[in-house]
């Protein structure tokens, strides 16, 4: 068999260079202008049409999958459904919005959830410059990390709505529209409303932050995952998690408040003691803004009664709201996976000393040249590509995370079929180091 092929020259994309793509330098979404579109508006005192998600039954349900009768929706600027219209009020908060009733986009809106605590990165994903007041055009824009790169997606701030009310997401303060327009802004990016029914919270919290993700199936999890989500918190990391689907596709509510098949926020992970011993517990948070868990240590659970009033004063909360507490072991009893995203995974490192760096490399599988297939495939296997990590025997690494990421073709998410990928990892014994 032929020595393998190494990728010698890789298109490494440090993610720290500042280049187009970057935080700072995002490309335009569709080669839309933010700045220039907006100007243009406020010259010809007009308020902005996006003619590239406009508003009709294209942007919403290309397909007719949701079921939605369309006859019936009136696209409406904020303006025309209430007369003070703010972007935000009172700062974003998980309780500002609940998930609608026509889409399926529980996984989209669990990440918004975990988005709200990090108001540094609500701003990178919600840029400050723009609001109902001085110069106003209804135009929006949002930033979105998407493959590798940072977009700029540019909308109008026209909604649907049935009967004037919000057919999605809607806030839960009538005047507030910060949910409802990044709601749009994603849609667009995915193609249309009905491209963002059912998916993965990790899509959402990756678009959101440009992160590293680390998955983790609950049945099979590290003895020490709570003390790896304690330290998550603590690292300003986003987490989201999700319940097993159950004997059909409907989200259906078992007898103990937990929703089947439902993608769920977790909003903080705390220590109480309880008869003199230590009790690990996770707070969750459900998208719909209502349905809780009824067990113990939810909200009228009686071992409250058993806590200190400073433990209690800091986590109980009596609100319907969505969110609640439970025991670790009942965390990973009811749900099936968890989603921890960050900028760095400084939280899988027990040491504060510890910085991580990142790099990205973009490659792709060639048919009759990279694409060698699977392991089985003994022949043309070494054919796929490769890149090597060279870990000196001075080095200070402890842990290296690889993630692997497939970037679709259609811009219809909906449409895109995910194809069999994967990656394994070698040592190169010091012999053959040097091939």
């Amino acid at each position: 068999m032929p020595p393998p092929r190494v990728n010698k020259r890789p298109r490494n994309e440090p993610t720290t260079r500042d280049e187009k793509g970057s935080l700072t330098k995002p490309i335009k979404f569709l080669d839309q202008d933010y700045l220039e579109l907006r100007k243009n508006c406020l010259i010809n005192k007009r308020r902005y049409e996006d003619e590239m998600f406009p508003p009709d039954n294209s942007s919403i349900d290309p397909q007719k999958t949701l079921g939605l009768k369309l006859h019936q929706v009136k696209w409406l600027r904020p303006s025309e459904i209430v007369e003070d219209p703010q972007l935000i009020v009172d700062d974003v908060s998980r309780f500002d919005y609940s998930q609608g009733s026509y889409l399926g986009n529980c996984w989209f809106l669990a990440s918004v959830g975990a988005l709200t605590f990090q108001r540094d990165i609500v701003d990178q994903v919600m840029p400050t410059d723009q609001s109902f007041g001085k110069d106003y055009a209804g135009i929006f824009h949002f930033k979105f990390w998407r493959f590798g790169k940072w977009l700029d997606v540019v909308i109008d701030d026209k909604l649907p709505t049935i009967k004037r009310k919000l057919i999605f997401v809607h806030s839960n303060t009538s005047n507030e529209f910060w949910p409802a327009l990044l709601e749009k802004a994603y849609a667009k990016v995915c193609g249309s409303y009905a491209d963002m029914n059912a998916g993965y919270v990790s899509e959402a919290l990756m678009d959101f932050t440009g992160g590293v993700h680390v998955y983790y199936e609950l049945k099979t999890a590290p003895a020490d995952l709570w003390n790896l989500m304690d330290r998550a918190v603590n690292t300003k990391a986003l987490m989201g998690c999700g319940t097993p689907q159950g004997e059909t596709s409907e989200n259906t509510e078992l007898p103990n408040g937990i929703i089947q098949g439902h993608a769920y926020t977790v909003t903080g992970v705390f220590k109480v003691t309880y008869k003199g011993k230590p009790v690990k517990l996770v707070r969750v948070l459900n998208p719909w803004g209502k349905g809780e868990w009824i067990g113990d240590w939810s909200d009228k659970s009686p071992l409250w009664s058993k806590v200190s009033q400073k433990d209690q004063s800091m986590c109980r909360s009596l609100a319907n709201d969505g969110e609640f507490w439970m025991s670790m072991e009942d965390f990973t009893k009811s749900f099936e996976d968890l989603d921890i995203c960050c900028l760095r995974p400084d939280f899988l490192d027990g040491s504060s000393e510890c910085i991580w760096t990142s790099t990205c490399f973009n490659g792709s599988w060639d048919a009759g040249t990279t694409a060698g297939g699977c392991i089985n495939n003994r022949d043309t296997f070494w054919t796929n590509p490769q890149f090597r990590v060279r870990i000196s025997e001075d080095s200070a690494t402890e842990n290296i995370l690889v993630s692997l990421m497939q970037k679709h073709e259609d811009r219809h998410r909906s449409l895109n079929s995910n194809y069999a990928i994967g990656f394994s990892v070698y040592a190169i014994p010091p012999e053959a180091s040097k091939i």
